[in-house]
């Protein structure tokens, strides 16, 4: 014959079952690493809290696997190192998806895509070849797919690297540099457009050799967090099929993010 509990192990069971399903229903918490230095996608506002698009999306994919998430400012060169030791668990940094990144971490699909685009002082004889750049001075943000790109194909050039884009317009327009090469977005909304790059603009072509600059920009994560990068492709389909990414895209941009 089975026991039946008594009134207070009842009550006790209970309240257990109670404390499990709290504890289940507990959001899971997520560190994840953004810039800040690299407008419109993430800067750090007058109030010193960040914004941006990278900002943004981080916040709406995170509400939407109902994750408790923590933003962590970091120099972007310090991104994959923070997350492989674990400090972050997340970066959206508007990260390009090239095969050289996605040797040491994963990669979610594609939150936005764009093209790299130099910009120097108007009128400047740079037309974007090797060759129009010998005893030029070139600068980028160091750890980038632009300081890969102008590593290997402007040897004739001097490259100078940064820390952050932002100190690179600055000795643009202070002369120390002669160009950058940066990401086409982030150069004519966070730079050309700005009263400090009246007198500058795009020259060459565009650069979007899938080698250097990736299948578009993506969400970065440890390789064995297979079902947090599942969750997140889910995510990422999920705001654009409610509007919530059309809705974020346009505080920015007039044109379509996501591209092709």
């Amino acid at each position: 014959m089975k026991q039946l509990l008594s009134f207070p192990r009842l009550v006790l069971c209970f309240a257990a079952l109670l404390s499990f399903g709290a504890q289940a229903a507990d959001p899971v918490k997520l560190r994840v690493g953004v810039e800040g230095a690299y407008p419109p996608f993430s800067q750090v506002g007058a109030d010193g809290k960040i914004k941006g698009f990278d900002i943004d999306i981080a916040n709406a994919l995170c509400a939407e696997i109902k994750a408790q998430c923590t933003l962590v400012q970091l120099d972007f060169d310090g991104m994959i190192p923070a997350l492989q030791s674990k400090k972050i668990d997340l970066i959206v940094a508007s990260m390009s998806i090239t095969p050289e990144r996605s040797k040491v971490i994963a990669f979610t699909d594609k939150y936005y895509n764009s093209t790299a685009r130099l910009i120097s002082k108007s009128g400047l004889k740079i037309d974007g070849s090797p060759e129009s750049f010998k005893g030029k001075k070139i600068g980028v943000q160091r750890g980038t797919i632009h300081d890969r790109f102008v590593t290997d194909k402007f040897k004739s050039a001097t490259l100078a690297r940064y820390a952050k884009q932002d100190d690179v317009f600055l000795d643009l327009v202070a002369g120390r540099i002669d160009a950058t090469l940066v990401d086409g977005i982030a150069g004519d909304i966070g730079f050309l457009k700005t009263p400090a790059g009246k007198g500058y603009a795009f020259t060459g072509p565009e650069y979007d050799d899938v080698s250097y600059f990736g299948t578009g920009v993506g969400i970065g994560l440890r390789k064995g967090d297979t079902g947090l990068r599942d969750q997140l492709n889910g995510a990422i389909k999920s705001i654009r099929t409610n509007g919530i990414y059309k809705k974020l895209q346009d505080q920015y941009f007039d044109f379509d993010l996501y591209g092709k």
